[in-house]
């Protein structure tokens, strides 16, 4: 950390003259965005836009990701000072990166939110920018995704999760975060034969052909062999990665909706997502933390820290 520039740094989410670089604000003060990034709507010359999407349906049992993203950006002004450990490289130097804010949206009318979100993805994109998305519940990632395909074709998808989210739903109106993923792969966004399922330890009647990795297995045969097979699953498809906090062990993230044990440790996820690194990342999110439910602020430790993998593992083919 910079200390010099700790005494004149202050407020950089509106202050910051460039899109790039380090930032040595005191982690205690100041206006709070992600990473200290600017907040901005201009996207011009922006490599990464992050964005938050407060939205919280109906989880199976403990709400409040609703708050997730704003649990996320105070939880990321631990981060900004140096690079992350392990990869050799500054991706905050490398990329524009802008805080994009929040989608706004009419919480009274659920119905029209998919739509709502699905348009606010296209416009990142459309604008030559990614998008890594801090969530609200897991059902924001079927409109993000229907704006991915409609750019890229069907997806691979790497999907980090205590659960598959294929329940069968044939509901087109339904709006749940345990059905996403069974909706996605029903409408053709994503490429089953293309992606991959980590962490996964509930029971699923039928899998749709997608390939998953239990949380045992993880354990038994370690990350080096995880990363192993996601590599040889995407290949050098467009590659969007989703992490359902829970994917870790209630241990390691006890603040979200839908704890289940036998999960993954955080060194774990912080070895597969380092390693994934070469993977045509266009994309990814994080979502179901909800900070109500851990009042030692871990789970969005873990969550801020997921989603600066996620900036790493995007800017390293951009290097």
């Amino acid at each position: 950390m910079a200390l010099e520039d700790a005494k004149t740094q202050v407020d950089q989410a509106f202050t910051r003259q460039s899109l790039r670089g380090l930032s040595h604000e005191n982690a205690f003060g100041g206006a709070v965005s992600f990473l200290r990034r600017r907040y901005s709507k201009d996207l011009s010359g922006v490599d990464l836009a992050v964005t938050g999407v407060p939205f919280d349906q109906a989880v199976t049992h403990r709400t409040g990701p609703r708050f997730g993203p704003r649990a996320l950006r105070e939880a990321s002004t631990l981060q900004p000072y140096d690079p992350p450990y392990g990869w050799g490289y500054d991706p905050l130097s490398t990329l524009s990166v802008v805080d994009y804010g929040d989608l706004a949206f009419d919480y009274a009318k659920t119905a029209a939110f998919p739509g709502a979100l699905t348009e606010h993805i296209r416009g990142i994109l459309a604008a030559g920018a990614g998008s890594i998305t801090l969530g609200g519940d897991h059902f924001i990632t079927l409109p993000i995704l229907r704006a991915y395909a409609e750019k890229f074709g069907p997806l691979s998808v790497i999907h980090f999760d205590a659960h598959s989210d294929l329940w069968q739903d044939d509901d087109p109106d339904r709006i749940d975060h345990g059905t996403f993923m069974y909706k996605a792969v029903r409408e053709g966004l994503v490429d089953v034969s293309r992606s991959l399922q980590i962490g996964i330890r509930t029971e699923c009647d039928d899998y749709l052909g997608m390939p998953y990795i239990d949380a045992r297995t993880v354990h038994e045969k370690g990350a080096t062999w995880v990363v192993e097979q996601a590599k040889s699953a995407v290949g050098d498809h467009p590659v969007y990665i989703t992490f359902d906090i829970d994917a870790l062990d209630p241990a390691f993230a006890p603040g979200t909706g839908t704890p289940v044990w036998g999960g993954l440790a955080s060194w774990q996820v912080a070895a597969i997502l380092r390693d994934l690194a070469g993977i045509n990342l266009i994309g990814g999110d994080v979502v179901e933390v909800s900070p109500p439910f851990d009042p030692t602020g871990a789970t969005a430790v873990a969550g801020a820290h997921v989603a600066m993998e996620l900036i790493a593992l995007y800017g390293w083919t951009r290097r």
